[in-house]
């Protein structure tokens, strides 16, 4: 009870209140005002409205034909305001959602991108599952739920205060027998089904989402899973994940039905009680019959505004489950000490958070130059070390090649220069990130057209088409503009293009972004020898200073010092023939 209650509700004003607080508080709060002005108005007029039809009803018992029309008269004007209140509070609703979806959208993707936290939670923090989704589903479920919700609960007391008085005036025994059963009701339906239902909504919002990227990945990798024939392997895995999904709804349905059952029970009552509790006066005259009518209207308003948790639970529950999932998203992307997100309300904290102080990190320190001093390597988790002790200075406008068995750190050590892994010790020395261009070993390419592809991650600078076509000239590739259609071109370029066409086109981006400083992994393993040297003569032409990692013997010619890594964290520097050691 206390986790569904009160930190829920912490968790919910932790993500909300950067918006309702913000820069655009009064933007939202005009238009939150503006929608309570249009709910004032038009639960004053269902007022009216059930008072309306208790006299239609009383005037055709009576037989009173003038005031039956005079009535209908009154009922259609009320319904000539009432419509277009209702359409305008509607509106106003969705539009204040979507403005703050818009806003919390935003928000999210700036913090996923800042500091490559979307890498950081890839490679460490496995239990943050498809940030996609929460990106842009719970995101959304976030913002319409979090409103609806909330002008229910205003729109529930607004309509307990107007009818309350109408009951007071029929029947007071009404209004206490209403209260505590509406209490009575609300009270056994959380404490029976509020943690089960919280439970099983996030454990299927993950599933279903696991399931999804299943079949994402399947089309992402289509041609190697077609190559390796590896169609009932795949097909295994996605209906193990639907499978999951399903056996996990099976048992929420099960709760459900079960709180269907008690909810529609235990509704039935008002729809019968008011009859009841009014017939007595209304057979002896004391009452108009229309008053049943009306009572019955008041009556049922006020138990459902009473009543909002146990009608509305199983969305509580299901909305609840998304808090959880968007808190502990927002809390792995930028955890706050003393604000509103903490770092100790989740347990997804990564690596790098939750290791113990005295683990040292590596520094990084910016320099016109790049150099490594008494630089020590280590996994993440620092249960390995992969390189120990290194000192090392690259010379401007010269060529570094890191060569050594697979798996003995070399891409990591490349991750450390680019700051994506700090568990170790020492100093690099090295230029802003702004000045130094990254090749994977596995080449990018964007959703975009030909002309962004040449000039990422700079994609927003000027070029003309000649200078991007005497690039792909430089690498082999003048016809791919002709080819698509020209530079303004929107392909699948992962798919049309053939691996050696992707390396052969993130280099040409070294060529037209001319970075001070290339690091390249395995960027020319696609390439037949004289397509690799052809692009390392450009690259050294353009006085850029490079480092390669790489196992073809050939790339020992274009590189003027050599960095040779051990398995056993050992290390031997090459420069003209000379060696340096180290461990």
């Amino acid at each position: 009870m206390e986790r569904f209650n009160l930190t829920g509700f912490r968790r919910f004003w932790a993500i909300a209140k950067a918006y309702w607080l913000g820069d655009e508080k009064w933007k939202a709060g005009g238009l939150l005002l503006l929608i309570g002005v249009f709910l004032l108005g038009y639960t004053g007029l269902s007022v009216v409205l059930n008072n309306k039809r208790g006299v239609l009803i009383s005037a055709l018992s009576a037989q009173d034909e003038a005031r039956f029309w005079e009535t209908v008269l009154v009922f259609i004007g009320v319904l000539v305001a009432y419509a277009p209140l209702l359409a305008g509070y509607d509106y106003l609703q969705k539009r204040l959602g979507l403005e703050w979806r818009r806003w919390l959208t935003g928000r999210f993707v700036g913090d996923y991108f800042g500091d490559r936290a979307f890498y950081n939670i890839q490679q460490f923090q496995p239990d943050i599952d498809n940030p996609d989704q929460r990106i842009a589903e719970d995101v959304k479920n976030f913002t319409q739920q979090s409103l609806a919700l909330l002008l229910v609960v205003v729109s529930s007391v607004l309509q307990v205060i107007a009818f309350s008085g109408v009951l007071l005036g029929i029947s007071k025994n009404l209004v206490g027998f209403l209260v505590l059963y509406a209490l009575l009701g609300t009270l056994v339906t959380v404490v029976i089904f509020g943690q089960p239902l919280v439970r099983l909504n996030f454990e299927q919002l993950k599933r279903e989402a696991n399931f999804r990227f299943s079949l994402v990945r399947i089309r992402e990798n289509a041609e190697a899973i077609a190559f390796y024939r590896g169609e009932a392997q795949e097909a295994s895995q996605v209906n193990n994940r639907f499978m999951a999904a399903f056996e996990n709804f099976k048992r929420l349905i099960i709760w459900e039905l079960n709180l269907n059952a008690l909810t529609n029970a235990y509704e039935f009552i008002p729809f019968v009680l008011p009859a009841i509790v009014v017939a007595p006066a209304v057979f002896a005259g004391d009452l108009e019959v229309g008053k049943v009518s009306e009572a019955q209207g008041a009556f049922v308003r006020v138990f459902f505004s009473l009543n909002v948790v146990v009608a509305r639970f199983s969305e509580l529950t299901s909305f609840g489950a998304g808090i959880d999932r968007l808190y502990s998203f927002a809390a792995a992307l930028s955890p706050i000490e003393g604000g509103s997100i903490k770092k100790e309300d989740t347990a997804h904290a990564d690596n790098n958070r939750d290791r113990p102080s005295e683990y040292p990190t590596i520094t990084i320190a910016t320099a016109d130059s790049l150099a490594l001093e008494g630089f020590t390597l280590q996994t993440p988790n620092y249960q390995r070390t992969l390189v120990e002790n290194l000192s090392i200075a690259v010379a401007d406008k010269t060529g570094l090649l890191i060569v050594g068995p697979s798996g003995c750190g070399k891409s990591s050590l490349l991750r450390a220069i680019a700051g994506l892994w700090n568990s170790g010790s020492g100093t690099i020395h090295r230029p802003a990130l702004d000045d130094i261009l990254f090749l994977p070993q596995k080449p990018y390419m964007i959703l975009g057209t030909l002309r962004e592809q040449l000039l990422y991650p700079h994609t927003g600078q000027d070029s003309e088409d000649a200078a991007l076509q005497t690039a792909l000239e430089n690498v082999n590739l003048a016809d791919l503009a002709e080819r698509f259609g020209g530079f303004d071109a929107i392909e699948e370029w992962g798919d049309v293009l053939s691996l050696g066409e992707q390396q052969r086109l993130t280099f040409a981006r070294i060529l037209l972004n001319q970075p001070s400083f290339a690091i390249l992994d395995e960027a020319t393993s696609a390439l037949d020898l004289a397509n690799e040297a052809k692009l390392y003569d450009h690259l050294r032409h353009t006085g850029t200073t490079f480092i390669s990692v790489g196992h073809r013997e050939s790339l020992y010619d274009y590189h003027q010092t050599t960095l040779e890594l051990s398995e056993d964290h050992t290390w031997v520097l090459k420069t003209s023939g000379l060696a340096t050691a180290g461990s």
